[in-house]
């Protein structure tokens, strides 16, 4: 007999599921960029790990933010481009290279390296500039050398690296925390440098670039934060004025949490932290609505993912994929397809070797995590239409609230053709689920499921990491259209109905 029970209003619908809503982010931090995505001993892929862009390209991913993170806040471009043995080594002020957290950076990868790959890869480039010790006229010249097709000196030195054409950044961040690590300002200063930034950045939209750039504000999970900084973005000027296409918010979650030693109840704790982001982003979006509008100005999270005890600044952020990260990351995605209505970007941390990676390298081995097979599942969603879903599912409580121990979010694509995902979040038991999709008689339905008999706590190596890929999802149908699947402990299920 079902516990829980998911009804998809086919006819409700919320917005378009952007792509970009399943996009990535690349720091110099750690093992992310060398020996991640970049090492010298691939001469003849111009320096590439060809084994990650591997499994980078056949994850379709849609966006890629660099250089950082908080290193963006402190990067002058311009030294990192040009013959590589020309370009400076810098300090690397916040984090640090490889294991050793080294705080030092060679520049070996810079603008036309990450570009490149985002061509190879077919993803477009998220490029955050350096605000906190930066200043427009460095900004506006490095939009200028990506962008610009005329006869200047920096479009000339583009092309004499190597690059005859404009690469047609469309997303520019107007710095990265800059009420933290970019500069520790207050949201009425930022707002002052944001204008001023964006009044050059975006001076060149219908002047030298036609008008493609999306700029970026960067917003706080201090929700009073971002209501002072809207109000002191609009206080005066015309809403035409703004020159801000996103706002942003940072989330990460399972900082307190060791994902080897923690036990059901800190796999509880953790989930119900991964899901308050649900929450932020309506609260951000708010924000938004109340000062401008979310027609205008979309909410993107460009960074978020679990961050556990083991990923220690001391040794490059890294942490071990296991199942339970996975979990969390369905859930996630769930929520950014109930969003759909004002989201229109996140950006997991991070792409590789960091933090929750979807991929990993080990010596000359490279691997997808669990997160990545979860990226996989939910790919169907892309350029959905998201509709409604009722969710009934018992719950746990969780310090001062409750965990939903099942969840879901639905999708239409242009076919009529419904995709539900459904993520059974208690680690401890399975739960039967009915699901009701209306206007559809589920003549024909094809179920998938990740995870099925691994417990929560396991970890992805070379050896193992095929195991983690989808089976087949046994679901029965009843009469009425309505289809039952049983999820087992810490499973995440895809499912297609017609």
């Amino acid at each position: 007999m079902a516990n829980a029970h998911v009804t998809v209003h086919t006819e409700a619908g919320i917005d378009r599921i952007e792509p970009e809503l399943h996009g990535h982010f690349a720091e110099h931090l750690g093992r992310c960029i060398y020996d991640g995505i970049y090492t010298d001993d691939s001469v003849e892929a111009e320096g590439f790990r060809e084994d990650v862009v591997d499994l980078l390209e056949d994850l379709e991913m849609p966006v890629l933010r660099w250089p950082g993170g908080c290193f963006a806040d402190d990067y002058q471009w311009e030294d990192g481009v040009g013959p590589v043995e020309e370009r400076p080594r810098r300090r690397n002020l916040f984090w640090g290279q490889g294991r050793e957290m080294v705080p030092e950076e060679s520049n070996r990868f810079g603008t036309d390296e990450f570009l490149g790959l985002c061509e190879r890869l077919g993803t477009d480039p998220y490029l955050a500039v350096n605000v906190g010790s930066g200043d427009p006229q460095e900004a506006t010249d490095w939009v200028e050398y990506c962008n610009y097709d005329g006869d200047t000196e920096l479009a000339d030195r583009r092309r004499e690296n190597g690059h005859e054409d404009p690469y047609g950044v469309r997303y520019w961040g107007i710095g990265n925390e800059n009420w933290g690590c970019g500069g520790n300002m207050g949201p009425e200063q930022y707002a002052g440098e944001y204008r001023q930034f964006a009044t050059y950045i975006g001076s060149m939209d219908g002047q030298l670039l036609d008008d493609g750039l999306e700029l970026i504000g960067c917003g706080f999970s201090n929700h009073e934060w971002n209501r002072r900084f809207m109000e002191d973005m609009v206080d005066g000027i015309w809403l035409s004025d703004l020159q801000m296409d996103h706002l942003t918010l940072h989330h990460y979650y399972g900082r307190t949490m060791s994902i080897l030693d923690g036990d059901d109840d800190d796999y509880d704790q953790f989930l119900a932290g991964a899901l308050a982001l649900d929450d932020h982003v309506e609260r951000i979006a708010g924000t938004i609505e109340a000062t401008a509008s979310t027609e205008n100005v979309g909410v993107i999270v460009d960074e978020w993912g679990a961050w556990h005890t083991e990923a220690d600044p001391a040794t490059g952020l890294e942490q071990p994929g296991t199942v339970l990260d996975a979990l969390s990351a369905a859930a996630v995605l769930d929520i950014f397809n109930d969003h759909a209505d004002v989201m229109t970007m996140s950006n997991i941390a991070q792409t590789v070797n960091v933090l929750q990676c979807l991929v990993e390298t080990q010596g000359d081995d490279a691997f997808a995590r669990p997160t990545y097979r979860v990226y996989d599942l939910y790919a169907p969603h892309k350029g959905n239409e998201a509709v409604t879903t009722s969710i009934d599912t018992p719950t746990r409580e969780v310090d001062d609230g409750e965990l939903p121990l099942v969840g879901a979010s639905a999708s239409v694509d242009d076919d009529g053709e419904v995709y539900v995902t459904a993520t059974n979040l208690d680690t401890r038991a399975a739960h039967t689920v009915e699901f009701t999709v209306e206007d559809t008689t589920a003549d024909d339905v094809e179920a998938s499921v990740l995870f099925e008999g691994q417990d929560a706590d396991l970890v992805v190596d070379a050896d193992n990491a095929e195991e983690f890929t989808a089976d087949d999802l046994d679901v029965s149908v009843d009469g009425d259209g309505t289809v039952t699947a049983e999820l087992e402990p810490g499973t995440v299920a895809g499912i297609a109905v017609e």
